[in-house]
C-alpha cells in the first residue's frame, strides 16, 4: 500500500512539473482581466520551443496589426487606404491563390510598407497533414507566387489556417525556417453574410486590447473596412503605437 501511494505521488509530481504539451486543436484565448494579456490554450513557453508566438512579452503599449485573407471581395483597398492615412504598418497573411489572382493588390501592400506573409497555398486543415513534403509544398508554392508577383523572396512568417495547429506542424514549419505567428486578439469578423455592427466590433476590440497584442482581423470584412481608421485612432488615443511585424519581440 505504501509503495502504491509513493508511486501515485510520483506520477502526480511528474504531471505537475512536466512542461506544457501541445496537442492538435484550434487556437483559442480567454481574457480573464480586461486590458491584460490573454491566456492561450497553449502557453507561450510551449509555443516558443517551435519558434511560434501569439503575443509579444513586452509591457509596452504596442500593437502588431495583422490581416488574414483567402479571397478578395473589395474591402482590402479601403483597409489599405485607412492604414495609409494613419501611417500604420500591417502584415497580411495571404493564401497563395489570393497572391496568384491579385498581384496588383499584393504589390500595393508591399509598396506601402506592409508585410505579406504565408497562409498556405490552399488553406487546408494543416494538422491533418503529416507528410513533410506536402506540408512544405503548401508553403513553398505560396512563396513562388509571391516572388512572381513582387520580384523578391517572401519573409518566412506563417499563420496556420483557422488557427489549427499541432506540435508536428509547428515543428515542420520551424524546420523550414519559419516563425509561426498566431494572435492574441480577434473577433468574429469572417462571416461575410453576417457581419458584426461597428458597436459589436468595438465592444470586443477595445476592452481586450493589451500590451504586445497581435491583432488578427480579416480583410474580407465590410465592418473592418468601415471602422479601420476610427479603430486605429481610438487605440492611439489610448496610448498605443503600432509596430511592424518584422520588429516583433525586439
Amino acid at each position: 500500500m505504501r509503495k502504491s501511494l509513493s508511486f501515485l505521488l510520483a506520477i502526480l509530481l511528474f504531471v505537475c512539473l512536466a512542461p506544457p504539451v501541445l496537442a492538435s486543436g484550434n487556437w483559442g484565448l480567454s481574457f480573464p482581466i480586461p486590458g491584460e494579456k490573454p491566456v492561450g490554450n497553449a502557453t507561450a513557453e510551449a509555443l516558443q520551443k517551435y519558434n511560434a508566438y501569439f503575443v509579444d512579452p513586452t509591457q509596452e503599449k504596442v500593437i502588431y496589426m495583422t490581416f488574414d485573407a483567402g479571397f478578395e471581395n473589395g474591402y482590402t483597398a479601403p483597409i489599405l487606404d485607412a492604414l495609409k492615412a494613419t501611417g500604420v504598418p500591417a502584415a497580411f497573411f495571404l493564401v497563395g491563390t489570393y497572391i496568384r489572382d491579385h498581384p496588383d493588390l499584393v504589390r500595393r501592400m508591399v509598396e506601402e510598407g506592409h508585410t505579406v506573409a504565408n497562409h498556405t497555398m490552399s488553406h487546408p486543415n494543416m494538422p491533418a497533414i503529416s507528410d513533410p513534403q506536402r506540408f512544405r509544398s503548401e508553403l513553398e508554392e505560396t512563396e513562388r507566387h509571391y516572388e512572381a508577383a513582387v520580384g523578391q523572396p517572401m519573409l518566412k512568417l506563417y499563420r496556420p489556417p483557422n488557427g489549427k495547429y499541432s506540435d508536428g506542424n509547428l515543428r515542420m514549419a520551424q524546420d523550414l525556417g519559419y516563425t509561426t505567428l498566431l494572435w492574441s486578439l480577434a473577433y468574429v469578423d469572417w462571416y461575410v453574410d453576417n457581419q458584426p455592427t461597428k458597436q459589436q466590433a468595438f465592444d470586443k476590440l477595445i476592452p481586450r486590447i493589451h500590451p504586445g497584442a497581435i491583432l488578427m482581423l480579416h480583410s474580407t470584412s465590410a465592418t473592418n473596412a468601415e471602422i479601420m481608421e476610427e479603430l486605429i485612432r481610438t487605440y492611439q488615443e489610448m496610448g498605443y503605437t503600432f509596430r511592424c511585424i518584422t520588429e516583433f519581440g525586439r
